[in-house]
């Protein structure tokens, strides 16, 4: 059924990092120079070597540019050369995300129009190299679901093709979005757009490592070597999984509120996911001496408790926090892109152990089409559904699907 890979972003990430980390997880260096010809680009060669950052060994792999490729590449350039290379259908259809993804977010950091978009804070050649070869390592490591850790983005400034940006950069900042991050470390750059729109697009889910029976363990290496700090990508590789639940161990905190502003609750919420809540809700409820209150309750890892409690005591009124340690069981799950109205969607599917998938698009996918069409939200979901269960129906095991499917199958054929 494939392997689980969980990303720990515990000194950021880039895409120079995710190869290294896969690389030295088991990754085949022969499989994945092979693999990366059938992009059919020359004037740049691969490199690894181990290195030290802090007290950690860490494998550093290299694109070495040798000619060519000076300026910046535009989206089109890039679609065209991932298109024409020969790559597995699934590896091109996910690099391909991940520069939608890191164009989409340079057109609204920087205010710049859809064609004119150039990756001035990704580098050129390398990033590609980096793009394509992470999504490709995944595929040969049979990679089908994947999680990662709270973000550490970094703080300080860094000189870009902008001007001096403060950290993380504007790039950064729009890919972070709904992912919980975090600063902490030496003042500089930890998190890079390639790296973000990478987690963007292979990750389900953020939060603990998960509980998965480890096969192996990869460090990668950034560029930067901060004195005393271990500047490394850690990854965990799971052995084959088979659908069974996932289960990680999690923090739920609690408190209780009945003198707080109603509008201060948006702020409250945004600040909390900020800082790595897992998952934050609001219930009404009535308090002593028959006031009403609201029960606020967030689920967080165990190491983001500390930042989730400053939040509450800084920007609540509470006096008091209630913290349960508690068991979450999670299926495995992976990131299934599909395309709705000329845009990505991407679908998360879960497993089930008797081979049943379980599948739902992405909200904020959905809402962006929605917005830029005016078509209802619900009826962009329902096609994002219908185009997975298509993609999925061809040539597809009749048993993977749910009886209600293979009923209407057969019905298909029946009539046929």
């Amino acid at each position: 059924m494939g392997r689980h890979l969980h990303f720990d972003c515990f000194s950021g990430i880039s895409g120079d990092m995710v190869l290294g980390a896969l690389v030295d997880a088991g990754l085949s260096w022969t499989a994945l120079a092979n693999g990366l010809k059938g992009l059919k680009l020359r004037g740049y060669r691969l490199r690894k070597r181990p290195v030290r950052r802090g007290s950690l060994e860490a494998t550093k792999v290299d694109v070495l540019v040798q000619r060519g490729f000076e300026r910046p590449l535009s989206l089109p350039h890039i679609r065209r050369i991932v298109a024409a290379g020969v790559l597995p259908p699934a590896v091109k259809q996910r690099s391909l995300v991940v520069f939608d993804r890191l164009a989409e977010a340079e057109k609204t950091a920087h205010h710049t129009a859809g064609r004119q978009v150039r990756f001035h804070e990704v580098g050129v050649i390398d990033s590609l190299i980096d793009v394509v070869g992470s999504v490709l390592g995944c595929h040969l490591l049979d990679v089908t679901s994947a999680t990662a850790s709270a973000v550490n983005v970094g703080s300080g400034m860094v000189e870009t093709a902008h001007g001096l940006l403060p950290v993380p950069g504007p790039t950064v900042a729009v890919l972070a979005k709904g992912i919980p991050v975090y600063a902490e470390g030496p003042r500089c750059e930890l998190t890079t757009p390639t790296g973000m729109a990478l987690l963007r697009t292979l990750v389900s889910d953020f939060g603990s490592t998960p509980t998965m029976k480890i096969a192996a363990v990869g460090y990668g290496a950034g560029d930067h070597n901060p004195e005393q700090w271990p500047n490394v990508l850690r990854v965990f590789l799971s052995e084959a999984t088979s659908g069974q639940p996932l289960m990680e161990r999690i923090l739920q905190i609690e408190t209780n509120v009945d003198d707080l502003a109603p509008q201060v609750y948006e702020h409250v919420m945004e600040r909390l996911f900020q800082v790595g809540a897992l998952d934050v809700a609001l219930t009404p409820a009535i308090m002593k001496r028959g006031r009403p209150g609201v029960v606020l309750t967030c689920l967080a890892a165990p190491e983001r408790s500390e930042a989730i409690l400053d939040v509450l005591f800084k920007e609540t009124t509470t006096l008091g926090v209630r913290v349960q340690e508690l068991s979450r069981h999670v299926l495995p799950r992976r990131i299934v892109p599909v395309t709705v109205r000329g845009q990505t969607v991407q679908m998360k599917v879960a497993t089930m152990k008797d081979g049943i998938d379980k599948a739902a698009p992405e909200y904020r996918d959905c809402k962006v089409i929605a917005d830029r069409t005016g078509l209802p939200l619900q009826q962009v979901i329902a096609e994002a559904d219908r185009t997975y269960q298509a993609n999925q129906s061809v040539g597809r095991n009749p048993a993977r699907l749910a009886p209600s499917q293979r009923n209407s199958r057969m019905r298909k054929r029946t009539t046929s």
